[in-house]
């Protein structure tokens, strides 16, 4: 590493000490773009890496709510603004008893550079409680919802920062925030928010648009190799939205999906995911991937396991960070996989990067492959600001675009650094370079 760069990664390193997961994206993206840094003094000179791995603001505060016997209960919530260089910080607000500042922080980070392959001119950020809906009543996640916005609600605006959903933030989630942000600001401000209720300011295929959007670019990846979805069997991993409808999208172009997980486990289901059962399973019923097993007759539940030992052609992780190791890419591998895709946000750990990369599996880190979601919010913005709603397939016929063009220049952008079909290193310099030259062109702030 380049003696300059070394010298602020260290500083990061101190002066973020007990952060491993936005260390290690940190990390990722430094040892692409070096070569980028290197060949800019612009960029040199204005400390353009230092201010960007530091995020713009970082808010955490407390949040207190009523449960439903009563009790008095206590979370931390945030809100990581880390970078509004492209447009209003832009990035999903996640539930769930892992969130942490080194999570949130993580992901803004990575945000920053989805956002920008996207060119929707949205900056990025991500947010976040240590909140677990699973197991608690409608009236108890509401109570939490609207206490969470009354912090978060200083903070946001449509020409400020416009949070979503992510893990644990379905469109529940997002009714009762909203509905408590209106309360608060006495404005009906449907641009605050994005993955909003169909009949109340939300996007036609945004709920399917991660998952779709990660399939386009699979395909497309195929393509480049002469190859097709057409017959291809799919690991996937996870069982929410960005799984399900990347099992819909795949099917929908002649693969087979097999596999389904969640923290209990994993299903391989040898005659294919039903697709509909999945959503009556996770969506309707709020259940776990046990229950669908119950119900296929050849369906096997492996508890405690993942499901990167069943043999398949590409795999999609979509569940959550680090759900993939050096030894299953190993086995991935050894069962002819031929490409990895993230779904999820930093799904494989370093290593396993490192893995798929020397085999010659096609690799997609997240901030391309998983685009599609923040795209469509972006999309929905639009919408909002000119109070429409648009037909399903105009949407949907956007992302498409914005997906290829995502790809296109991924392998044009890892060319021309002399990198060609790296996918991480076109990723990562592409995004970083925009958010770069508009830092330089807005001064020293």
């Amino acid at each position: 590493m380049h003696a300059d760069i070394e010298k602020v990664y260290q500083e990061s390193l101190q002066r973020n000490p007990t952060q491993p997961e936005f260390q290690q994206a940190v990390r990722e993206v430094i040892d692409s773009v070096e070569p980028l840094i290197i060949a800019r003094k612009d960029y040199q000179d204005a400390e353009i890496l230092a201010r960007v791995i530091e995020p713009e603001r970082q808010i955490m505060f407390r949040v207190a709510w009523e449960d439903d016997q009563r009790h008095v209960r206590v979370n931390r919530g945030y809100r990581i603004q880390f970078n509004s260089a492209l447009g209003p910080y832009k990035g999903g607000l996640r539930f769930h008893k892992s969130v942490t500042l080194s999570v949130v922080k993580f992901l803004g980070f990575e945000q920053i550079f989805k956002n920008a392959l996207t060119g929707q001119g949205i900056g990025g950020g991500k947010g976040g409680s240590d909140f677990d809906p699973h197991g608690k009543s409608d009236s108890e996640v509401m109570r939490f919802c609207q206490a969470f916005m009354t912090e978060l609600s200083r903070h946001i605006g449509a020409d400020v920062d416009v949070p979503a959903g992510d893990i644990g933030v379905g469109a529940r989630e997002i009714g009762y925030l909203f509905g408590q942000y209106k309360r608060l600001s006495n404005r009906n401000e449907a641009g605050v928010l994005t993955g909003k209720g169909l009949n109340w300011g939300g996007s036609l295929a945004r709920t399917e648009a991660t998952g779709y959007g990660l399939v386009t670019f699979a395909q497309a990846m195929l393509g480049e190799q002469g190859l097709d979805m057409e017959g291809m069997k799919v690991l996937v991993s996870g069982s929410g939205n960005v799984a399900t409808y990347a099992i819909e999208k795949a099917q929908s172009l002649g693969a087979k999906p097999i596999s389904i997980s969640d923290s209990s486990g994993a299903v391989y289901d040898p005659d294919g995911i039903d697709v509909e059962l999945l959503k009556q399973v996770k969506q309707v019923e709020r259940g776990r991937v046990s229950d669908y097993a119950q119900r296929r007759p050849n369906a096997q539940f492996r508890a405690g396991e993942r499901v990167w030992g069943i043999a398949g052609d590409i795999a999609l992780p979509c569940a959550t960070q680090n759900e993939m190791n050096e030894a299953e890419v190993a086995t991935l591998v050894k069962n002819g996989v031929k490409l990895i895709a993230e779904g999820a946000n930093m799904p494989l750990t370093p290593q396993a990067i490192e893995a798929a990369q020397a085999s010659h599996i096609l690799y997609a880190p997240g901030k391309a492959s998983n685009a599609g979601g923040v795209a469509t919010s972006a999309l929905e913005m639009q919408q909002n600001a000119g109070l429409t709603q648009w037909p399903f397939v105009k949407v949907e016929n956007r992302l498409d675009k914005i997906m290829l063009d995502i790809h296109r220049e991924c392998l044009e952008t890892a060319h021309e650094f002399g990198k060609p079909g790296d996918y991480l290193v076109g990723a990562n310099i592409a995004g970083f370079r925009k958010v770069a030259d508009a830092m330089l062109d807005q001064g020293i702030i």
